[in-house]
């Protein structure tokens, strides 16, 4: 069953280190698969020629002023400027911890599906959907940690016996307290994403304020975390609905979870 599936491994301990990220390219590294890719502060451009309107334009006609649409496409971009160290390192921190942080949700539901399901048949569709979605978040870390040569945190085995643990010892606790983790989890993992955008959109209304194009790959990037965000919201939304308030002892056991989380988070973004 796909519900079941293997959690796909991350084979970057070979990736160098990051000496460019989100910034214009200073090397060309060959890859065998594909080469690697850098968010750029300022989007590529294509140089764009059309041979035939060139070969029947009169040689003495003026040039046309550029226009709007694809014209205007073609008029000089903003100046760009490189990201400080502490922006590139805020965004390699940022990349390596939701990446952790995604592999321990995936973990955590496979570990409790079996069991809770066993006993609430009903719950099979939600816990599918909750762990299809945090999959999904995995990959698309899983993607911008290689394209951007980002190692993965060093915690790696010990985040994915930790996460399996939780998830098993939840279910086993009930149903109550499966959802009390989903809810202690998500609680801190949409508030790490929601300070994650905030910088972000800071770190763009700088770039702006000063006259530089903001790349689109930087862009994407803000889009990408504010989806997966609500996306962890809405589990926490399902959590609640689904009684996890009732567990207990609800507030005991959701303050340790949290407070596993926000431990994780801060040595993952450092180690």
């Amino acid at each position: 069953m796909a519900l079941y599936s293997s959690i796909r491994p991350v084979f970057l301990s070979s990736q160098p280190p990051v000496y460019d990220f989100l910034a214009p390219s200073l090397f060309k590294i060959s890859r065998v698969a594909c080469s690697a890719r850098h968010i750029s502060t300022t989007p590529r451009r294509f140089a764009q020629s059309n041979s035939k309107d060139a070969a029947s334009s009169p040689p003495s006609e003026a040039p046309r002023t550029p226009k709007s649409g694809a014209e205007a496409a073609l008029k000089p971009s903003a100046p760009s400027k490189a990201l400080t160290q502490a922006q590139r390192d805020f965004l390699s921190s940022a990349l390596r911890v939701n990446q952790a942080g995604e592999l321990a949700a995936t973990l955590i539901y496979k570990a409790q599906t079996p069991v809770v399901v066993a006993s609430h048949p009903h719950l099979r569709p939600l816990m599918k959907h909750m762990y299809d979605q945090e999959d999904g978040h995995f990959i698309t870390f899983n993607s911008l940690l290689a394209r951007h040569r980002v190692r993965p945190t060093a915690m790696y085995p010990l985040w994915t016996f930790a996460a399996s643990a939780l998830g098993w010892g939840t279910a086993i606790m009930g149903r109550e307290a499966a959802m009390a983790c989903t809810e202690a989890v998500e609680t801190e993992i949409g508030t790490h994403y929601n300070e994650q955008v905030g910088v972000l959109l800071e770190m763009v209304a700088k770039m702006e304020e000063s006259g530089e194009e903001v790349g689109e790959e930087l862009k994407s990037l803000v889009e990408t975390i504010r989806r997966i965000r609500d996306e962890e919201l809405e589990h926490l939304d399902h959590a609640v609905e689904n009684d996890a308030q009732k567990a207990v002892p609800h507030e005991l056991l959701t303050g340790v979870i949290r407070a596993g989380c926000r431990g994780a988070i801060w040595v993952s973004e450092r180690v």
